[in-house]
């Protein structure tokens, strides 16, 4: 077998590796010793090694036996997470054992379910989606679930094998769920007017101003920003408005020449003031702001 520098096996396997895998890649003992005492890779625990710039929480899951999980894969993952956590949750597949660290303090939640667990690699989206509903509870498993459903990151049968594990209180939410909410804003207001027995319409193509986030009845219109909207130059009247900002005003302004009104959110609102979202929503339908007006 050809000598490889660890370097280059690590480039294949990732972050973390088991001396075996290095060893089955053609890097020898010799090497993986040169590797360490050069700083150029360092050992995690016996049999597993990590290159220099791991991330610290792959690291410590690696010292554990397991990998990363839940609410930390899902973000890794590139799901829109609504509730975030510093507890380390890890994953040990369907037969694992956890192993301690001489970290203090440290008490790792350790996880098993179906699937294979790999050092330095996440788990499947699917076994993602299943930790953050037992963990993190029905908003944050649904914005996940919708997201995923988003980016095409869930296979055939990845469905049903979650409505075969979650727990019954949230099964519906996988056939109410859908896969066209722009972020995870979008996702949670939808989720709370159901709660609310407000039906509404999402992703609205509406003549002159383009696609709205959400519509109630014939013309109220909710939009939901993101963080990054209002960022520049916000509340400092000798900034200008930053680019984001002046189209959103624009298409308001267009919108309402159209008969519509618009609630116009922002992350901060809806994710820690909800109780002024909703009740202007229901302060607008108490009114009939979304209806048109009955013909005459």
């Amino acid at each position: 077998m050809s000598f490889v520098r660890a370097a280059t096996a690590f480039a294949r396997l990732g972050p973390i590796a088991r001396a075996a895998d290095l060893r089955a890649r053609g890097v020898t003992k010799r090497e993986i010793a040169r590797s360490v005492s050069t700083g150029e890779i360092r050992r995690v625990r016996y049999g597993v090694y990590a290159t220099i710039d791991a991330d610290d929480s792959w690291v410590h899951a690696a010292q554990h036996g397991g990998t990363l999980r839940c609410v930390t894969a899902g973000r890794m993952l590139g799901l829109w997470i609504l509730e975030d956590t510093d507890d380390l949750h890890l994953w040990f597949g369907h037969a694992g054992n956890p192993r301690s660290c001489e970290r203090h303090p440290c008490e790792p939640r350790p996880h098993w379910d179906d699937g294979e667990s790999t050092l330095g690699k996440l788990p499947p989206v699917r076994n993602v989606l299943l930790q953050i509903a037992l963990c993190a509870g029905e908003e944050t498993f649904f914005c996940a679930l919708e997201s995923a459903l988003r980016r095409s990151m869930l296979r055939v049968g990845d469905l049903p094998w979650l409505a075969a594990r979650v727990p019954r209180a949230l099964r519906w939410l996988l056939g109410f769920a859908r896969a066209d909410a722009d972020s995870g804003l979008e996702s949670l207001i939808r989720l709370r007017l159901h709660r609310l027995g407000i039906s509404v319409r999402t992703q609205v193509q509406v003549a002159g101003v383009g696609e709205v986030d959400i519509v109630i009845g014939d013309r109220l219109i909710i939009e939901a920003d993101g963080k990054q909207n209002h960022d520049d130059g916000a509340g400092d009247p000798s900034q200008p408005l930053s680019s984001l900002r002046h189209k959103d005003l624009l298409r308001d302004a267009r919108a309402a020449a159209r008969g519509f009104e618009t609630l116009r959110f922002d992350y901060a609102m809806i994710v820690h003031d909800w109780p002024t979202v909703e009740a202007a929503i229901l302060a607008k339908i108490a009114a009939g702001a979304h209806l048109f007006p009955a013909a005459c």
